[in-house]
């Protein structure tokens, strides 16, 4: 388990959590410790990679009365995060799974959208983006190789700065709407088309 705050001062509380089931913190934490503390500009950051885990789904309701489940919902509820990631990892064979455009109908969820080189994001679990998050909080879901790249590492990371540094939802999603432009439109139709009236993230 490993945990860190970054504190400067009036602003967002944001939360970045790595390894939430399964072995994915072996993987995540070696992103997580990459975070400074002038990647956050203001507001306080809040770094957890958890330790490693019985893999249930996130999307499995019974997810959430594990000890990692409680402990995350805890984490939520006591420093009430306008801004928080889950960061995840995959194995090969389940990339097709995650991307694939019937997941709806297989999962009940949207797919993940991938931004380039195996990095993937789309929003949380539906029960923390619609019962425990606000409507205009940022809530997202990243997810790179467990094995990545040295390229898809980078990209990871640039993306968990891009979220650090931002003050809100349409903050970061103005700045990654620059460089993934068609990605963000395909987020905000999956969105339309699950949540009804919630933003992409």
């Amino acid at each position: 388990m490993f945990s860190k705050k970054i504190f400067k001062g009036r602003g967002p509380t944001r939360i970045f959590i790595g390894g939430v089931h399964g072995k994915e913190g072996l993987t995540t934490i070696n992103i997580i410790k990459k975070i400074k503390n002038d990647d956050v500009n203001d507001g306080s950051l809040l770094l957890y990679n958890c330790p490693e885990s019985r893999y249930i789904s996130t999307l499995d309701p019974d997810y959430y009365n594990t000890f990692m489940g409680k402990e995350i919902l805890k984490l939520i509820k006591t420093h009430e995060p306008t801004i928080y990631v889950e960061l995840h990892c995959y194995k090969p064979e389940s990339y097709l799974k995650l991307v694939d455009c019937n997941r709806k109908e297989k999962s009940g969820v949207p797919p993940l959208i991938e931004l380039e080189q195996g990095v993937l994001i789309s929003s949380v679990a539906p029960y923390l983006r619609t019962e425990v998050f606000k409507r205009n909080d940022l809530c997202i879901t990243l997810e790179m190789p467990c094995k990545p790249s040295e390229t898809a590492a980078n990209i990871y990371f640039e993306v968990m700065k891009s979220i650090a540094s931002s003050n809100n939802r349409k903050e970061f999603e103005d700045k990654l709407r620059v460089k993934y432009p068609e990605q963000v439109k395909t987020a905000r139709r999956y969105a339309a088309e699950f949540f009804g009236e919630y933003p992409a993230f």
